[in-house]
């Protein structure tokens, strides 16, 4: 599989990256916990068939631990990235001093001994808001750990092109990991001030948790008409050569040379089989990425999946 950098860090990692969410918690339509011994087998399959990028978080459940079962031995074939818990207390205070330094370091060490390693290859503040971006402690503390050499960089997950700017901006992060699609296509604004300060981008939420496949979800509430609608203009552009809106809304995104790489959500072998035989430096046309490039849908913060199933939109 095509390897691309990460930023300036001089990683390399597969162009679809695993995301852990899966195999850690129930996750999907069934809501079932993948067995074991099946989550353990499709993270060695996908490392046999090139990916070497494997995403996860100490929020997800037993996704670590698995991890760390199925590398043990072959730690020098895969790049793994975790994430921080949320430094927010119950209050809603975001840790400060002693407390956040403590917190940090105990995630850290935790993410270490589940994933059977003495290092991290990219470590990210798991949900980075506007307010944790701009605390120095917390990149401070970031830092301190890179430096020591318990991860070789350091990043934020985040949501939203207002945060994007904070971190490119600050160049004091490696990585950041953010929602990128056909339909939200916000960030691509800032992918030169990227490329600029050096920070290598992980792309999720490229299917929009089912919006854009050929099965869709269910958009039938009334708030959600002219997203509906919208969705058709893509199913318009299918062709022999991306006969599935799945393929077209990936493709989409690896034609960005500046995303380092994208995640996908795999929960069976035939999912992980699809993916690969996708990518593998299979971009889009020039004529048809200017096109999709000019389809995004207009109002983009109205893309909060969150924010519709807090309103009970989605079914």
């Amino acid at each position: 599989m095509n390897k691309r950098l990460i930023g300036k860090t001089g990683i390399k990692v597969s162009e679809l990256a695993f995301g852990g969410v899966e195999i850690g918690l129930p996750y999907g339509v069934h809501k079932d916990l993948m067995p074991e011994n099946e989550a353990i087998s499709l993270l060695k399959a996908a490392v046999d068939s090139g990916i070497n990028f494997f995403d996860t978080a100490r929020m997800y459940g037993c996704s670590e631990e698995r991890m760390g079962m199925a590398f043990d031995g072959i730690r020098d074939k895969v790049v793994l990235s975790s994430k921080c818990p949320h430094l927010r207390l119950p209050d809603g205070k975001v840790r400060n001093g002693m407390i956040l330094q403590k917190f940090v370091e105990e995630s850290l060490n935790t993410s270490l001994k589940m994933l059977r390693t003495d290092y991290i290859d990219v470590y990210l503040v798991h949900s980075a808001d506007t307010e944790i971006l701009k605390n120095d402690e917390v990149a401070n503390n970031f830092e301190k750990i890179k430096r020591k050499g318990y991860v070789r960089s350091i990043g934020v997950s985040i949501y939203g092109t207002s945060d994007f700017k904070i971190v490119c901006d600050d160049r004091r992060w490696d990585v950041v990991q953010l929602a990128f699609n056909l339909m939200d296509q916000s960030a691509a604004l800032l992918f030169p001030s990227a490329r600029q300060s050096g920070i290598g981008i992980m792309v999720r939420s490229v299917l929009m948790r089912g919006i854009l496949t050929d099965a869709g979800i269910d958009l039938s509430h009334e708030k959600l008409n002219k997203v509906a609608e919208y969705r058709k203009k893509y199913l318009k552009l299918l062709d022999s050569d991306n006969s599935l809106l799945s393929d077209l809304a990936t493709k989409f995104v690896l034609s960005f040379p500046d995303v380092s790489s994208v995640l996908i959500g795999i929960d069976k072998m035939e999912f992980l089989n699809k993916a690969v035989a996708l990518a593998n430096g299979n971009c889009l046309d020039k004529s048809l990425l200017e096109k999709l490039k000019n389809l995004a849908y207009p109002d983009p913060d109205f893309l909060n999946l969150a924010n519709w199933d807090r309103n009970g939109w989605l079914k």
